[in-house]
């Protein structure tokens, strides 16, 4: 039997026991290295340390993960909406596709390390503008290249049957341009949101106001309170995942209702 028959008759629960099994395994092979053997360095605590740290300090760690998630989706939200007014116009005139295309390529290598430390300066030390520009400039590349690829999708073949049905412009672009870029609209959403999150952590990371994800992950690894900071983590990693869910959600729902 071949490889792609064998995945075939796979049972479906299979794909959720396998990475849930994985981080058990995970976790158990941490317990073993940290608690029974005790080989780990000073800043890998316990699983067990770190998750009696996210309870007692819950209460302050999701005040921080609602700033780092409110920078993170202001970000995302604001660099999605350009991007698409950007992209919308590159696929109508292709001059400013040449123009643009250069310019993204120069903001899809700008490192978030080197251009955070200046916006917070920009913007102000106690304003977290800075660290939302940072999410949004990250998120605004993915986006830009999806949604443009998407409004190229239509060929000349769909675009003649619309004109020849006496279809006018917004209704070809609400039943058929629309229609099929949503799903690489969706697409850039999920890449872009993992993007907006990180860059919001390292925003806080680099400076800026005193709250948030990052910022307390840089203090509290600092001062030596390892497991707290790992808690921090935690809280980071959970804000990523709720972000990957619902945009993943999107893409499916999208994916779905395409066009043939």
């Amino acid at each position: 039997m071949s490889a792609p028959a064998v995945a075939r008759t796979l049972p479906s629960w299979a794909r959720w026991v396998a990475p849930i099994g994985t981080g058990v395994i995970g976790l158990a092979l941490w317990v073993l290295y940290v608690d029974v053997l005790q080989a780990a360095p000073l800043m890998l605590p316990s699983p067990i340390a770190i998750g009696e740290e996210l309870v007692l300090r819950w209460d302050i760690i999701w005040e921080d993960m609602l700033i780092t998630a409110s920078n993170a989706l202001i970000g995302l939200a604001a660099g999605s909406l350009i991007a698409v007014m950007f992209a919308a116009i590159a696929a109508t005139f292709r001059p400013v596709d040449g123009m643009l295309a250069p310019i993204v390529a120069a903001l899809a290598v700008i490192p978030i390390v080197a251009i955070t430390p200046i916006l917070n300066t920009m913007f102000g030390a106690s304003s977290q503008f800075g660290r939302q520009a940072v999410a949004g400039l990250t998120a605004f590349i993915p986006v830009f290249v999806n949604v443009l690829r998407g409004l190229h999708q239509t060929t000349p073949v769909h675009r003649d049957l619309f004109r020849s049905i006496g279809a006018t412009g917004e209704q070809t672009f609400r039943k058929l341009t629309f229609p099929t870029a949503l799903p690489y609209l969706t697409t850039g959403l999920r890449i872009a949101s993992s993007l907006a999150v990180i860059s919001a952590l390292v925003a806080e990371y680099c400076g800026g106001p005193a709250d948030g994800i990052g910022t307390a992950i840089a203090s509290y690894a600092k001062s030596g309170h390892a497991a707290l900071a790992w808690a921090y983590v935690v809280g980071g990693i959970l804000i990523g995942l709720a972000f990957f869910l619902v945009t993943a959600a999107l893409e499916w729902w999208a994916t779905r209702r395409a066009p043939a």
